[in-house]
């Protein structure tokens, strides 16, 4: 069944039904597509449209199509050009042509952008639980683990911070992410139905009411911008793509604090592989996936950046390709931050191999500058002498904590022996500002 083709002399080019079908995509959508023909049909019987027999009766078929399509009695396939023509003849099939009238004063371009929103919301708000998830995940590890660990700068070892401040930069990302799909939700909350085609319908429908049912905050003040706007979903990938962003930088850390450079930690068996010919290696791979996977959310993004850049108002053919793109983009970034906080909390934590490596990074270096400026030295003088207290150290593989105060008088005189408390790397963490970190 076609819901066009009267003003057409020939049938269609099979290979055209089949490049023009989008079935196999945006079938996901059954859900929405007959929540919003049930509050379509509720609306145009309150209007004395449809009489109540005739709303009642495609009520009663379209609550049977979605029975039968949730208990797998009914499988969405066939030679149908989209969801609309599937939801549409099936009901026809079933309660005769009344089913006919489930159209009436609705064209495809508002039932389609009705559902994508619709999902759009659905979807977003898992995304937003998925992120919840994750930021316990990583809360839970970082509380566990307040241990003092390096912090990086160039990748180079910089100052002291603990793996729970360091993880818990991550949750604030996150924080962001979370805020950036409300924000886009909320902007999104308008309905589409009613706009028709491009110029609204000439029935008295109500399109308030719809919009309340279907649990929008209001309908879209303009027709042609409510059946053409797709800036909710590049919004929504927008914001899929700063997420994928994060946990991809989240991967890189876990990829490179699990080698045997580093050993910070170690993933758990469940999402490392190994390799086929070099029986000791144990692959990162759930975090590779992630950061490689990123990829494919920003492409999305910009596939449908790119579909929509050069369209003429109002509805175009090419929009079509804006679920295939989304729908990528979210089962992606669903799947990446349920494997992260999978990963996060089964993942052990290597305290003291962190230790070590902070005792071997001169990490309390920015601090002993700090003694010299209270000692009355201007800090460009206490940045110099600091920095030849690290060439004497490095010659000598010593840590500046190892040296003895005579050992350091000979930078400058002022240091006493209170400077190994100063220096003392928990005492850092400790000091002002930095107890933060802890």
């Amino acid at each position: 069944m076609k819901l066009w083709g009267g003003r057409f002399r020939k049938e269609e080019n099979r290979l055209m039904e089949d490049f023009n079908s989008s079935l196999h995509v945006d079938k996901r959508m059954y859900f929405e597509d007959i929540s919003g023909s049930i509050a379509h049909v509720n609306m145009l019987t309150q209007c004395g449209i449809l009489t109540k027999e005739e709303g009642s009766k495609i009520l009663e078929g379209l609550k049977a199509i979605l029975r039968d399509i949730e208990n797998a009695s009914l499988r969405i396939e066939g030679n149908y050009e989209d969801i609309h023509s599937f939801v549409e003849s099936n009901l026809t099939q079933r309660v005769g042509d009344t089913g006919k009238k489930l159209h009436t004063a609705r064209s495809r371009n508002d039932q389609v952008a009705v559902d994508i929103r619709l999902y759009a919301k659905r979807k977003a708000q898992e995304v937003v639980s998925v992120i919840e998830e994750l930021q316990d995940s990583l809360q839970n590890k970082a509380n566990e683990n307040p241990v003092i660990m390096p912090g990086y700068t160039h990748l180079q070892r910089a100052q002291v911070v603990t793996m729970k401040h360091h993880l818990m930069a991550y949750y604030q990302m996150l924080e962001r992410d979370k805020k950036r799909i409300l924000n886009a939700l909320d902007i999104l909350n308008e309905s589409p139905l009613g706009c028709g085609a491009l110029a609204g319908t000439t029935h008295a429908i109500d399109r308030e009411m719809t919009a309340r049912e279907l649990g929008f905050a209001k309908p879209v003040d303009n027709f042609i911008d409510g059946v053409s706007d797709r800036d909710y979903l590049l919004e929504l990938m927008s914001g899929f793509s700063i997420i994928m962003m994060h946990v991809s930088r989240l991967s890189e850390e876990l990829i490179l604090w699990s080698s045997q450079e580093f050993k910070f930690i170690e993933i758990d068996d469940a999402y490392a592989t190994g390799s086929s010919i070099m029986p000791q290696k144990k692959n990162p791979d759930a975090a590779e996936l992630i950061r490689g996977k990123t990829g494919r959310v920003y492409g999305s993004l910009v596939s449908l950046l790119t579909t929509m850049k050069g369209l003429p108002l109002s509805y175009n053919k090419d929009m079509q390709e804006d679920k295939e793109a989304f729908f990528n983009a979210l089962d992606t970034t669903l799947s990446c931050l349920q494997i992260m906080s999978k990963m996060i909390t089964s993942m052990k934590v290597k305290s003291e191999n962190m230790e070590t490596s902070v005792k071997k990074g001169f990490l309390n270096a920015t601090e002993l500058a700090d003694y010299l400026v209270k000692k009355g030295i201007a800090f460009r003088d206490a940045h110099s002498i600091v920095g030849a207290v690290v060439i004497f150290c490095e010659d000598r593989d010593k840590g500046i904590e190892d040296l003895s105060l005579e050992e350091l008088k000979t930078f400058d005189s002022a240091i006493e022996e209170d400077i190994y408390e100063y220096i003392d790397y928990r005492n850092i963490l400790n000091k002002g500002t930095k107890v933060a970190l802890l």
